[in-house]
């Protein structure tokens, strides 16, 4: 019997590329790579590697491309030649970005590889490049260094997204949102997910991604109902696709604090299985985190009883496990986890994130779970737009429909503030209360006075409030020598608000705001 160890290179390279998915293909493609550099033959083994990246790629195993890309790197820095064409050298690009994100996924990939690697990578598209910024953003991020990864973050929004190094286009606002969540911005990171939720789906794992990213900034933003039909529409495709296992950590975080602690239950049972073979470390870490902070307020509303099945996997055989046990384990999994990150990037970030996770609490009384078919594939993730009598929650969506219906110009804070000038006032809307139901209006004169004024401006605010209703004013001190006036109006819409309702109170609030800055301003 001939074997490819009788026959050239080139035609063992071929066979290797006809091989199934497995250990068996990689292990011969391993083989030729080595037997070309002992031979001479640089074409060959680069091509063989690049096969070789491929394989680990389809396996899910982006961690061991890091050595095939360095030595692929080494080869044509030696001869440039062997790139024939821009498709090939931009290939290679892209398994490098690649490589640089397995250290994201797993601790097993060395600081030093990778972020060598992204260095590389910056000498060769420079260091102002798109895909340069998101990967150093990605890293500080990875590390607990919040400033430096904003600073990146920043330089990365700036640019257009397309160049082919950069990864999914389609992907980037979900990658931006994940961000921006996890530093505390939920509006933020619903703005960033509007390119993926409003326009046409750049990849085929939108818009259901993006829904997933949207779940928790939704809740926290008190738009329970439409974090709900969005959980509906992408769990109904992430519950069965492999690659969507990193997904399943938002989908029972939204569950815990979300108040639908049955269903994520239900949820976590269907899902366990897959937590034997997880795409990576890091989505091993977030989905066992995830369901431990599930578990443990199914324990406290009562809920330990359950037993859920889990599955054997290696020495440990399978068991029927009650909700507090189960959340037990996962929670040492995901600290033990969160703990080999941290011994390799030298931080504490990792373990201090997921103990933040398990220590969270609801956000939100449950909203009703819509039926599967009630949500169709072109359902927008959210209860059609109310009609200008029907009344609704106040949401952020709604106050800014509010100011859009009315033609005014504003800004939206990172902390869900609504922000803009009307006149000598600034006039700031936030959502206040546990549920966010209550309107607050907030103006600021853009006049100040002279701290040695005092007097005279609170017989200023406490005339306004003699002679009329709205808004409440007062003085506040910043401490700079000048004393800011300033004028609130607070309204209980616990009950819900219609859109035409919400448009007449941001017409009072703006117009008695500016109103009492002009009076602030005429003052002599």
């Amino acid at each position: 019997m001939t074997t490819s160890r009788d026959r050239g290179l080139a035609d063992a390279l071929a066979d290797a590329r006809d091989l199934p998915d497995g250990e068996a293909r990689c292990a011969e493609l391993e083989r030729i790579a080595a037997r070309a550099d002992a031979t001479g033959d640089p074409r060959t083994g680069l091509a063989a590697r690049f096969a070789l990246v491929e394989a680990y790629l389809h396996l899910g195993e982006r961690w061991r491309t890091v050595e095939p890309v360095r030595r692929c790197l080494a080869t044509v820095d030696r001869q440039p030649g062997l790139l024939d064409g821009p498709d090939v050298a931009e290939r290679l690009r892209r398994h490098q970005r690649q490589a640089v994100e397995a250290l994201f996924g797993t601790p097993r990939v060395a600081l030093d590889q990778a972020r060598s690697l992204l260095d590389d990578l910056a000498e060769r598209l420079g260091p102002d490049a798109g895909p340069v910024a998101e990967l150093r953003c990605r890293l500080a991020d990875h590390l607990g260094d919040e400033p430096t990864a904003r600073r990146e973050y920043d330089r990365w929004s700036a640019g257009d997204g397309s160049d082919p190094v950069a990864g999914c286009a389609g992907c980037a606002p979900a990658r931006r949102a994940e961000l921006l969540a996890g530093w505390g911005e939920p509006a933020a990171a619903l703005a960033a997910l509007e390119p993926a939720l409003d326009g046409e789906p750049g990849c085929t794992d939108q818009p259901e991604r993006a829904l997933a990213a949207g779940l928790l900034p939704w809740l926290r933003t008190g738009e329970a109902a439409r974090a709900t039909r969005a959980h509906v529409r992408a769990y109904r495709r992430h519950r069965r696709e492999r690659a969507a296992f990193p997904q399943l950590a938002a989908h029972l975080r939204f569950c815990a604090l979300g108040g639908h602690l049955a269903h994520g239950l239900d949820v976590l049972a269907e899902q366990l299985p897959r937590l034997n073979h997880p795409a990576d470390d890091l989505s091993a870490m977030e989905f066992a985190a995830a369901g431990a902070l599930l578990c443990g307020l199914a324990v406290e509303a009562g809920l330990g009883g359950r037993r859920i099945h889990r599955p054997g996997h290696g020495p440990r055989p399978a068991a029927e496990v009650d909700v507090a046990t189960l959340g037990g384990q996962l929670q040492a999994l995901a600290t033990t986890l969160a703990g080999s990150f941290d011994a390799r990037n030298g931080t504490g970030h990792q373990s201090g994130r997921i103990a933040s996770w398990l220590a969270e609490r609801p956000l939100a009384e449950p909203v009703p779970l819509p039926a599967e078919d009630e949500v169709t594939d072109d359902d927008p993730a959210e209860p059609g737009p109310p009609g200008e009598e029907e009344v609704a929650p106040l949401s952020l969506r709604l106050l800014t429909a509010a100011l859009d219906a009315r033609g005014d110009a504003y800004t939206l804070e990172p902390d869900g503030t609504v922000v803009g000038r009307w006149g000598e006032a600034v006039v700031q809307f936030r959502r206040l209360g546990p549920q966010g139901e209550v309107l607050h209006a907030r103006a600021v004169a853009l006049r100040r006075l002279p701290a040695a004024r005092r007097a005279e401006a609170y017989a200023f605010c406490n005339a306004w409030n003699h002679d009329r209703l709205l808004p409440a004013a007062y003085v506040h001190d910043p401490g700079d020598g000048t004393l800011l006036l300033a004028a609130d109006a607070t309204t209980d819409l616990a009950y819900g608000v219609a859109p035409a309702q919400l448009v007449v109170l941001v017409t009072s609030a703006v117009s008695t705001g500016a109103a009492y800055a002009e009076a602030v301003a005429a003052l002599p």
